[in-house]
């Protein structure tokens, strides 16, 4: 059984003692940036000038360039999008970072991937909050937190681990728990979740049975409810109650169904490709497709663009006026 840390198991005071530089202000960014400063650490921003800057602004912050606040901080937190990543550090943090600085990622990708490739005397710790940044920021304003992983990738200081649990501290992390792990089991594992289950399996899953019940000539919009639209309320179930606790609260038709007939369309096939995909993502070759090919980002646009003429997007978007969820 894996440790489980909470607030009283920590001491935050590292973080007190410190500047810290934010470079990013999306999701992650801003949830992280806001949480730091309500925890009394002195954050600074470092943003390129657009509408994140002026969002910081508005937020009270007064952000400096990437370079300028990588500078003046002693722990630099890169919460920019993984691809942009390699870029933004050698030209923009790299140049200053000194012996005894903190790298802090919230996703291992670039550093168990080795497109960034930090100075030994510095040191490398991850925190990964477990949800997106705007969760992140509702449940610290409400009291609490988001569960979170962290790992120490490098400590040159020996200093590393007290920082990263003050991080998870100062997040509002630990208020839930944090678990320690590390880059390579966070990656490839997390990459794992995205590719197989949690996006790529999961609209696969819908997308097949939204078309067979249209091609077998039930109207579209039956098909959505059916296949898509009610997927949110049974997850919302299992998020709350696990699944032994959303088959208690489904008819016992759904029930009977759902675990006599689940295996027969996810059966022992769908866990050899599974090996597949995640020995692709070990050995690196997933990575090489993604941030490795130049025109990986014209590929992703172009799927994304083909998914926005299927049907199943015309017939979501009716429902979800009908749902009052869009105007």
């Amino acid at each position: 059984m894996v440790k489980v840390y909470h607030d009283n198991d920590i001491d935050d005071s590292a973080i007190k003692k410190t500047t810290l530089a934010v470079v990013g202000y999306g999701s992650q960014g801003r949830a992280q940036a806001l949480n730091l400063r309500d925890s009394n650490a002195n954050v600074l921003l470092g943003l390129r000038k657009g509408p994140s800057w002026t969002l910081a602004q508005s937020d009270g912050f007064q952000p400096l360039s990437v370079r300028d606040a990588s500078a003046k901080a002693n722990v630099i937190l890169i919460l920019i999008p993984d691809p942009q990543q390699p870029e933004v550090f050698r030209t923009e943090i790299e140049p200053s970072l000194k012996s005894g600085k903190t790298l802090v990622f919230s996703h291992g990708y670039n550093i168990h991937f080795h497109d960034i490739e930090p100075p030994e005397d510095v040191d490398v710790i991850m925190v990964a909050p477990k949800s997106p940044g705007q969760r992140l920021r509702e449940l610290f304003l409400n009291g609490f937190g988001v569960p979170a992983l962290f790992a120490v990738g490098q400590d040159a200081t020996g200093h590393a681990r007290e920082l990263v649990l003050a991080l998870c501290k100062a997040l509002g992390c630990s208020r839930a728990g944090v678990i320690e792990t590390t880059f390579k089991d966070e990656t490839e594992s997390d990459l794992f979740g995205e590719q197989a289950v949690l996006v790529g399996g999961l609209i696969r899953l819908i997308v097949e049975g939204y078309e067979t019940l249209v091609q077998a000539g039930y109207p579209p919009e039956l098909a959505y409810f059916e296949t898509c639209n009610e997927m949110k309320l049974i997850m919302d179930l299992v998020y709350q109650y696990g699944f032994v606790g959303m088959l208690r609260r489904v008819s016992d038709t759904a029930k009977f169904g759902g675990l006599t007939i689940g295996p027969k369309v996810v059966d022992h096939t769908v866990r050899e490709n599974m090996k597949i995909i995640l020995g692709d993502i070990q050995s690196g070759k997933f990575a090489k497709s993604w941030t490795g090919d130049p025109g990986s980002a014209k590929r992703l646009n172009a799927m994304i663009d083909e998914f926005e003429h299927h049907s199943i997007e015309k017939i979501g978007k009716d429902i979800r006026k009908l749902s009052g969820l869009e105007k």
